[in-house]
């Protein structure tokens, strides 16, 4: 499901992929209003799958990160912080809780608080199966020649 689900550089929110057109793709905001739109090759377009969150080890998978958070808010939006009016160290220390190795020096505050409005978004809009993802990716690694 996160394959479909594009976040795109200088617009707020998710966007969902919706078709593709002739020289554009054509989203749909995640909100209340379902606005259809196109998204252009200028414009930085890059799928939730594709994102991972750095850790002092390796690269966690951003479905990871997001079913951590689901496991700590019990399925339901983050309302423990205001992101708002959230401190750097109010929003590492949620971040600590949830994925503990991230690496503090190259994940900024804003990432976290971008973290926070994507999940509270996918949430609102009852997108919840994260681990989904986890398994299509596994199984898209299989090689089936013969």
């Amino acid at each position: 499901m996160l394959k479909t689900i594009l976040a795109i550089s200088g617009k707020p929110g998710l966007y969902k992929l919706v078709s593709r057109g002739n020289r554009s793709l054509i989203v749909e905001t995640l909100d209340a209003s379902h606005k259809r739109q196109p998204a252009f090759g200028t414009d930085r377009i890059i799928s939730l799958a594709d994102i991972a969150m750095y850790t002092d080890e390796e690269e966690v998978p951003l479905r990871q990160v997001l079913t951590n958070i689901k496991e700590r808010e019990k399925g339901a939006v983050v309302s423990s912080i205001d992101i708002k009016t959230a401190t750097k160290d109010q929003l590492f220390d949620f971040m600590g809780e949830v994925l503990p190795t991230f690496d503090r020096d190259r994940v900024h505050a804003s990432d976290v608080k971008k973290l926070i409005q994507w999940y509270n978004i996918l949430i609102e809009n009852g997108i919840t199966d994260f681990a989904e993802d986890l398994q299509e990716t596994e199984g898209d690694n299989v090689d089936n020649r013969k």
